[in-house]
């Protein structure tokens, strides 16, 4: 007699895994889609603007310097000013132009509550564009 095996099925088993390569391939459609598209965004419409022969090109308005020595005497460019006067004299120059950048050098041995005085007193006077100016070197022949 043939003894026979009996057959056995096999019942489906779920696989659990995920499979991400659908999931690669949708992210890199998309990051291609969005790297062509992107400069496309960033460039305004074309438009053709009119002529004017009478315009002029804006002068940029160079920065108000302001600088204070060793010693604390205060400069306009190369004009001495009294401290007391700082904001007058800063009107006087920039014109009444509030948005007018201020540059403030400092000597390195000048007191920084000095240096935080004079931005506070342009502050006040309604100047908001106010730099401290620093040299990019550390050699001491340098500085000024």
């Amino acid at each position: 007699m043939n003894a026979q095996r009996p057959v056995r099925r096999r019942i489906y088993e779920p696989l659990a895994d995920i499979n991400v390569t659908p999931l690669v391939d949708v992210m890199l459609v998309l990051l291609i889609v969005f790297m062509v598209t992107a400069p496309m965004l960033a460039s305004g419409m074309k438009v053709s603007l009119p002529e004017a022969t009478s315009s002029k090109p804006l002068e940029p308005k160079s920065p108000i310097i302001l600088t204070v020595q060793k010693d604390g005497q205060l400069y306009l460019g190369a004009e001495p000013i009294p401290i007391d006067h700082v904001t007058a004299a800063v009107d006087h120059a920039a014109g009444d132009d509030h948005n007018r950048a201020i540059h403030l050098r400092g000597n390195r041995d000048v007191a920084y509550g000095e240096m935080v005085s004079g931005t506070d007193r342009l502050a006040n006077a309604g100047y908001g564009k106010i730099a401290l100016i620093a040299s990019g070197t550390s050699d001491p022949a340098n500085a000024h």
